[in-house]
């Protein structure tokens, strides 16, 4: 694998559950930004813990920043939020 490099990882957001972590870093991927959570096992593991290390966090490469913040954005706007209606077996 050949990938340009992009800078180093740097944090997008912190303070974020378990969950929060994983549904923002798959947005972030799913737009082809590259994107790994960080602290989620402390986390998940004992919630106390979340205090301690500030919650879980997601990091993106520097160069994908701006890109990232974007697509932040738009899922805290509710932007991929899905009907009510949704059919995921619609379009096969």
């Amino acid at each position: 694998m050949n990938e340009p490099f992009l800078g180093d990882y740097v944090m997008l957001e912190r303070g974020l559950t378990y969950t929060e972590a994983h549904i923002l870093c798959e947005c972030l991927r799913a737009a082809g930004i590259p994107a790994h959570v960080g602290d989620v096992h402390f986390v998940q593991t004992d919630p106390l813990l979340s205090i301690a290390v500030g919650g879980a966090c997601v990091r993106v490469p520097e160069a994908r920043l701006g890109a990232a913040r974007q697509v932040m954005e738009a899922y805290r706007r509710g932007a991929y939020t899905l009907d009510d209606d949704f059919d995921p077996g619609a379009n096969a």
